[in-house]
């Protein structure tokens, strides 16, 4: 049951982080209808990452396992990133409106990389604190 709390805690901040960055973007780009599909691709970013940092609080060094998680979801990133910039570049330069798709690809990818850190950092805080002892003085039933 603590792992399932840790992970729906960690939902909610990293939900509310990352709609505040998306939020600050969409407000300094001067963004307009298409940057709907940035709010929506944000909240399933999130639903992955909460997942994946679900399943291996159950692996048996958790701490390690979330670590290693945190580089993997990293990596993954930083690669959509080189895609999704690549692809931005590589229409020609009379169709290109580059502004606005660079504000769409560090909107798509901001808000995933914050809600992976604080995920990382509320599990891997949740999971060095020891649950409480049962029974009085620490012994079992």
């Amino acid at each position: 049951m603590r792992k399932f709390f840790t992970s729906l805690f960690a939902f909610v901040l990293s939900s509310l982080a990352g709609a505040l960055v998306v939020q600050e973007l969409a407000v300094l780009t001067g963004a307009t209808e298409e940057y709907i599909l940035v709010f929506a691709a944000t909240v399933m970013i999130i639903i992955v990452v909460t997942i994946a940092f679900f399943l291996v609080q159950f692996r048996a060094e958790p701490v390690r396992a979330v670590d290693r998680m945190l580089w993997w979801l990293l990596a993954i990133f930083a690669i959509i990133l080189i895609a999704l910039a690549g692809w931005t570049f590589s229409v020609p330069a009379e169709n290109r409106a580059t502004a606005s798709d660079l504000s769409i690809v560090a909107g798509l990818i901001l808000p995933g990389v914050l809600a992976i850190i604080v995920q990382w950092l509320f599990v891997r805080w949740r999971l060095k604190r020891s649950p409480a002892p049962f029974g009085k003085g620490g012994t079992g039933a």
